[in-house]
């Protein structure tokens, strides 16, 4: 009853972490082929937040393949789960569900880390030139990772999705529980610079992971 584990193949949690990267570099590509000065300095803040917050997210996940016996099958991880518990309830994971939450939130590009858009200062960033069609696509790939991105994370920390009576509802749940905390952080921080994002998340982001990841290795 949960997710289709069976139809899990070798190294798709390697395909769904690339798939999330590309919505980002489509954002890049479109500000520098606008050839507005303004879109250009939004595609240059998006590069540098990429490569600020995909460390410590690759870290966090690589918590969860530590912990389920170093598989990169999500079925495998799912059933894990199944058989000991959701992962976030170990420190181990705890830690890296919090790891992940901050960096989703920077690869979703809500506030605090909307700076490659960042309206008052460079008025919509890489999508000022995008109208029409062209606008509507990158706004869907976003509102689409806005449901992806957290129920990926549910998936591979909160134990999934089951489609059986009350689990549904319990994994419903686990879903708005993510986007109010989203909403939590974007509402009560205001936009920091790009250069305060990557020291944060090259820095205690990181450190955080990498005890995280120390800690499932220890078995905590």
């Amino acid at each position: 009853n949960n997710i289709y584990p069976a139809k899990s193949f070798l190294g798709d949690l390697i395909v769904v972490l690339y798939l999330l990267v590309i919505p980002s570099i489509s954002i890049i590509m479109g500000g520098f082929a606008s050839r507005n000065p303004l879109a250009s300095l939004g595609a240059s803040r998006e590069m540098k937040l990429i490569l600020s917050y995909e460390l410590p997210f690759i870290l966090a996940i690589l918590v969860t393949v530590i912990k389920s016996g170093f598989t990169f099958r999500l079925g495998e991880i799912l059933t894990f789960q199944a058989q000991n518990g959701a992962i976030v309830r170990s420190w181990s994971g705890t830690l890296a569900l919090i790891v992940a939450i901050m960096c989703m939130q920077a690869k979703l590009a809500l506030v605090p880390f909307d700076i490659p858009e960042a309206e008052t200062e460079i008025a919509g960033g890489p999508l000022i030139e995008y109208s029409g069609s062209g606008l509507a696509i990158y706004r869907l790939m976003k509102n689409m990772l806005m449901f992806t991105v957290p129920f990926f994370l549910i998936i591979v920390f909160i134990g999934g999705l089951r489609f059986d009576g009350i689990h549904l509802l319990y994994g419903v749940l686990k879903y708005i529980g993510l986007v109010a905390l989203m909403t939590v952080i974007r509402n009560t921080n205001p936009r920091v610079r790009i250069d305060q994002a990557v020291k944060f998340f090259w820095g205690p982001v990181t450190i955080i992971a990498i005890i995280a990841i120390i800690l499932a290795l220890l078995g905590r």
